[in-house]
């Protein structure tokens, strides 16, 4: 039976589950309402995302939506093939947090 972690330890698991920030005009437009988007790992969960940030950040998240982007079907020299499929976390925090993506994981 595995034991339940301290609230806000970091795990090694956490660098795993945050792959990068997602920086588009989207985004940034989120971080008005308080939200900053995640690349994350596939079999993420959103518990283990919300873990995952609260740790690596020490912020409070109020909400997790998750969402995949399905690969597109290019062509390149003739040869077709298909991009990765990726996930995506939208991460809600609470008022008054913030996440200054450009300095990086504090931890």
């Amino acid at each position: 039976m595995a034991k339940k972690q301290q609230q806000g330890a970091v795990d090694t698991r956490h660098y795993d589950v945050i792959v990068a920030p997602h920086i588009t005009e989207k985004s940034t437009m989120l971080s008005e309402q308080n939200a900053v988007v995640f690349k994350v790992a596939k079999d993420a969960s959103k518990p283990e995302i919300k873990a995952a940030v609260e740790a690596l950040f020490n912020v409070k998240v109020t909400g997790v939506n998750t969402l995949v982007a399905k690969g597109k079907s290019k062509r390149w020299k003739g040869q077709a093939y298909q991009r990765s499929d990726a996930k995506k976390a939208i991460v809600t925090l609470a008022e008054g947090e913030t996440i200054d993506i450009t300095s990086g994981v504090q931890g």
